[in-house]
């Protein structure tokens, strides 16, 4: 058997080849369809097929290049990302879309050991009226703005 020599390549790549094994496999229980008329699972199929494809490309490159091990894991970054989400799910029907979309924002940019509250504050309004104008004017979803007193 060959010798991983670029660990992380070659487990993205693993991770690859099951997501898109599962996307063929869930995918296989709806109709195909034709590439004129494609059914419901056309596109799992289709994804499934081309991540399984990189994926295999990917972990045959971990096994021919070198590279650096896989660094130890961070649980620090992980819980505050998500945490950030849950806590936007929690907060968004209360708070408004805007509030709350530059808490997540904020919150989440804690996890990065480059973290900035100027930049961090700019980035989070910008995608919160990035936000508001996509899915409450462009998609009409019926979610509050800003929170409601009263």
């Amino acid at each position: 058997m060959a010798a991983i020599r670029h660990p992380k390549d070659f487990w993205s790549g693993i991770l690859f080849v099951a997501i898109g094994t599962a996307a063929v496999v869930l995918g296989s229980k709806y109709n195909l369809g034709t590439a004129a008329r494609m059914g419901p699972g056309y596109f799992p199929r289709a994804l499934g097929i081309l991540l399984i494809v990189l994926g295999a490309i990917v972990a045959l490159r971990g096994l021919r290049l070198n590279g650096s091990p896989i660094p130890k894991w961070k649980w620090r970054p992980i819980v505050i990302v998500l945490g950030s989400v849950v806590l936007f799910g929690q907060i968004v029907q209360t708070v408004g879309l805007a509030l709350s979309t530059i808490i997540l924002i904020v919150l989440a940019s804690t996890a990065s050991h480059e973290f900035r509250w100027k930049e961090s504050i700019i980035v989070a309004v910008l995608l919160s009226a990035l936000s508001v104008g996509v899915f409450i004017i462009g998609l009409k979803l019926t979610l509050p703005i800003w929170p409601s007193f009263g």
